[in-house]
């Protein structure tokens, strides 16, 4: 078993200032408690609060080649985010993390569907050097966390991430086809 892979979770919500009610704090206690994985939430309403985030994970904090998994919570659709009422196309996003998530797994919550062709997914892989993107093509009427939650663990035992989504498939193969998950490397 390889080291723990701590996850950075960023979530866009209306406004950073005030409170939001949101699923996703549980989930990532949830992570904690039941299976050992660190993590660290962030929430940003602007581009540029996204960029900051990232900028402080990238280039203040020491442990970042801990973090194997960048958990992206947007709504959006069409491979776009939205933020601070702009879309945000995944081409977009690319070019902003350009060469900065080297061997990182970067993963879409389903609020937003993840629907690449082969071209575009190789774009995101080769302009952030990311080892792999995943999400999920289907909209359902739930948050994505429970399957989430599954995944990242997996993600603790396997370095392979061919590997890595067979054992997801073979554990949850209803969900993952009912959400359509999917992963792009």
């Amino acid at each position: 078993m390889s080291l723990e892979k701590y996850i950075y979770c960023l979530e866009g919500v209306q406004d950073v200032d005030k409170p939001h009610p949101t699923a996703i704090l549980p989930a990532l206690e949830n992570l904690v408690f039941q299976y050992g994985i660190t993590n660290i939430y962030k929430t940003c309403d602007t581009l540029e609060g996204l960029e900051e985030s990232l900028s402080l994970l990238l280039y203040e904090d020491r442990n970042f080649k801990d973090y194997a998994i960048l958990y992206l919570v947007f709504q959006g659709e069409a491979n776009q985010i939205i933020l601070d009422n702009y879309y945000y196309s995944l081409e977009e996003i690319a070019e902003f993390f350009e060469g900065k998530l080297t061997g990182k797994i970067i993963h879409f919550a389903n609020l937003m569907r993840l629907d690449l062709d082969e071209e575009s997914a190789q774009y995101f892989l080769d302009v952030t050097g990311a080892k792999a993107i995943s999400g999920y093509s289907k909209k359902v009427p739930i948050l994505s966390t429970v399957l989430d939650a599954q995944y990242f663990a997996l993600c603790q035992e396997h370095d392979d991430v061919v590997d890595l989504v067979e054992t997801l498939y073979e554990k949850q193969y209803a969900l993952c086809k009912t959400m359509g998950f999917l992963l792009y490397y």
